[in-house]
């Protein structure tokens, strides 16, 4: 399957079209355009070598399908057909990727395939989620609310990451300030102490010499260090990616400390948020336990909505198969409970999912809090340790030599 760049006129409007789509050969991509109402005018294979920055440049950002949801469920509620709303919410793209996936979906629906199938075609960009949410709106009849439902889902997941990212933030920028801190008084400082000793036929102090010793290995074998950094970073990474290295992240985010709680809020909020977004839709029990299972990204925590719903399969409540996983906070078992004897679980879900993004904002602000001096502290103490192994050495040089 080759991509080729194409300008056509679209038969519908008259205006003239530029975007990408991917077909076996030039004659091909030309009846996948006429198919889809377009006249073609020029059509180009893309070399996809060129294009690596402009796809990065390009790439769907969550905001984008948050407007494009959004656009999408205004039009349909207000009466219009499904192939016009996308049609006027691709003239209203500006990212060209998502303009490029808007076209496809098009295509799809003008050739008769239901608009969950055609979103289906882009798991990159429309998680099972977003797609069991559009599944159900369909056979509900109620489209436009389901689509709000996903792109409100979007919405606050996007926040309650965006959060966790700017309390991570600030430790990264001041652990990144004592590293650099570290290495410029090794590096340009404490080989002038060293000369300066040389010089007076003095001996280096015990922690003065440890540090020279430090510094002449950075600066004489750099490359080593570069080297070795570099393959472990690499090595570091492809474990990451295996299943053994991805439960063994996922084991340390809910269990680190100062940062569990915060994790573990987040993994509860996003578990009750999305059952509740899906059965308030229709999706039935095992269904939204299968897609939340994938949708709180983590697996760990996936594991353990895994075994409660297969308790859940056999006969048992929701609330009671959730009791006495490890790393399930003891209200959401509570509220579960409370929803199905009151016959309303998803509203108890979503209360349960406010509560938790609650505790978790409060959280972020006391990590935040909290977390400042910790890391003055640290930055102090490195560069106390620094100043001190260097000037007191130099102190006791200028005390010898007036004495």
């Amino acid at each position: 399957m080759n991509k080729y760049s194409y300008e056509a006129r679209d038969a519908a409007s008259n205006k003239i079209v530029k975007s990408t789509v991917q077909a076996e050969s030039e004659i091909a991509a030309a009846k996948l355009l006429s198919a889809q109402g377009f006249t073609p005018l020029k059509i180009e294979l893309e070399d996809d070598r060129a294009g690596i920055f402009k796809r990065f440049a390009n790439r769907v950002t969550t905001k984008d399908k948050i407007v494009f949801t959004r656009q999408l469920a205004t039009l349909i509620g207000a009466g219009l057909p499904l192939s016009q709303s996308m049609r006027t919410v691709h003239d209203q793209t500006q990212n060209k990727s998502m303009q490029q996936i808007v076209q496809e979906i098009i295509g799809d629906i003008e050739g008769g395939r239901s608009l969950s199938d055609a979103f289906n075609k882009h798991p990159k960009v429309f998680d099972n989620v977003y797609l069991a949410l559009v599944s159900a709106g369909e056979a509900s009849g109620t489209l436009d609310e389901a689509l709000r439902r996903v792109a409100a889902q979007q919405e606050k997941d996007a926040a309650m990451m965006s959060k966790i990212k700017g309390a991570l933030t600030y430790p990264i920028i001041v652990l990144l300030v004592i590293v650099a801190v570290l290495g410029f008084m090794l590096v340009a400082v404490v080989p002038q102490v060293k000369n300066l000793y040389k010089d007076l036929n003095k001996e280096l102090p015990l922690l003065t010499k440890i540090m020279v010793d430090t510094a002449d290995f950075f600066i004489n074998y750099w490359w080593i260090v570069i080297m070795v950094i570099g393959i472990g970073v690499y090595f570091l990474i492809q474990y990451l990616k295996t299943e053994a290295g991805i439960k063994t992240k996922d084991t340390f985010k809910l269990n680190v400390p100062m940062f569990s709680g915060m994790f573990r809020r987040l993994y509860m909020a996003r578990f009750t948020r999305t059952g509740q977004t899906l059965m308030s839709t229709g999706v039935a029990m095992l269904d939204m336990l299968n897609i939340t299972s994938t949708a709180v990204n983590n697996t760990v925590v996936a594991e353990g909505i895994d075994r409660a719903a297969e308790k859940v399969k056999g006969g048992k409540s929701l609330s009671s198969s959730l009791r006495n996983e490890d790393y399930f906070l003891e209200m959401v078992p509570q509220m579960i409970s409370i929803g199905e004897q009151s016959g309303k679980i998803d509203e108890m879900m979503g209360k349960c999912a406010q509560i938790y993004e609650d505790e978790l904002d409060e959280e972020i602000r006391t990590i935040s809090t909290a977390i400042e001096p910790v890391l003055m502290v640290v930055l102090a103490v490195v560069a106390g340790g620094m100043v001190g192994a260097i000037l007191f050495p130099i102190y006791s040089l200028v005390n010898g030599v007036g004495i």
